[in-house]
């Protein structure tokens, strides 16, 4: 399921029902912890970059909820506590029911501080 959207509003609008309110909390806590961090489209998904370089994106795809953590360090500190389908950035969530927001709420926050690079 591809969302095809202007702006991050409206790709929230276009999200189904049964994931609305995960994406909107996960976006809540981008907006939250992600601070001098602009959210953007970027590659068809909101993200969020910071002078000019994406670190976090997510996305609501046909079969999962994708959540992309591009300091790879961060995602391989947190790997036992991740999803068994977690990629070197890419962590997917076979349902909303499924996602660890204190997890993610510390995935975000390490993004912040930590001071390698995101990769492409």
């Amino acid at each position: 399921m591809k969302i095809n959207a202007a702006n991050v509003d409206e790709y929230v609008r276009q999200v189904p029902e049964n994931r609305k309110a995960a994406i909107n909390k996960l976006r809540g806590l981008c907006r939250d912890i992600l601070v001098g961090y602009d959210e953007i489209m970027a590659y068809g998904m909101p993200a969020y970059s910071r002078n000019g370089t994406g670190a976090v994106a997510f996305a609501s795809q046909k079969n999962y909820i994708s959540l992309y953590v591009l300091k790879q360090p961060i995602v391989e500190r947190h790997r036992t506590e991740l999803p068994v389908n977690t990629g070197k950035g890419c962590i997917r969530y076979s349902s909303p029911a499924k996602m660890n927001f204190a997890v993610i709420e510390q995935l975000l926050q390490e993004t912040m501080s930590d001071p390698s690079v995101p990769c492409e």
